[in-house]
């Protein structure tokens, strides 16, 4: 498989995808809207809770205007279960041959550094994400490895907050930052959808000039 155009277009779509951990599917839809209220359409939710995949399909069915994708997928058969949610998307920590050649979903594939990226160019993927992306060397790898591999494309996700998002930004190789700072955990347990809100909108109106 290689990059599919639905991937560049959802990466471009706004500066911010939020990474999001979805503990409670009564979460998912007050969550969504809170999100969309604040100018952020496309939404990664991460497969790492027991109610992950029922809340792609309830957002998915529920909120036609969001773009819902799913994270922390490791396998095929993780991709063939959110594609059946009703996910529009699929994004990996990690690339392997297998995950490489699922045709579920569009894929974006998580690397770390310039041989994983030439390995996902070989095996036709531009549009990556760059995971962890802070602790694999954060704003000045990405710099340095855009001169000899300037067709990659990249979502940095990991460390990435409203503190170091536009440097990210900045870089003509990034097109888009994923993070979790647009929604925090405790906004969420306490039911602070307006502070979701906010913060979106913030994102949005700071970071907007790449969207």
């Amino acid at each position: 498989m290689s990059t599919h155009p639905d991937i560049e277009k959802f990466m471009t779509m706004g500066p911010v995808l939020p990474v999001m951990v979805i503990p409670s599917l009564d979460q998912a839809l007050p969550l969504a809207d809170a999100l969309l209220a604040g100018g952020i359409r496309v939404l990664e939710i991460t497969l790492r809770t027991d109610c992950a995949l029922d809340a792609i399909k309830l957002i998915a069915k529920e909120r036609p205007d969001a773009v819902v994708g799913a994270g922390t997928v490791l396998t095929p058969k993780d991709a063939e279960k959110a594609a059946k949610a009703g996910a529009k998307f699929l994004v990996s920590p990690g690339l392997t041959k297998t995950l490489a050649h699922q045709d579920a979903l569009p894929l974006l594939p998580g690397v770390a550094t310039s041989s994983e990226v030439m390995k996902a160019l070989e095996w036709g993927f531009t549009h990556l994400k760059f995971f962890p992306a802070v602790p694999a060397g954060g704003v000045p790898y990405l710099k340095g490895i855009g001169g000899p591999l300037p067709q990659a494309k990249f979502c940095p996700t990991g460390g990435v907050s409203e503190k170091n998002a536009a440097d990210f930004l900045a870089l003509k190789n990034v097109l888009c930052v994923g993070g979790s700072w647009v929604a925090p955990e405790k906004a969420m347990a306490e039911g602070n959808w307006a502070e979701i809100t906010r913060l979106s909108a913030e994102a949005v109106a700071s970071f907007g000039k790449k969207g």
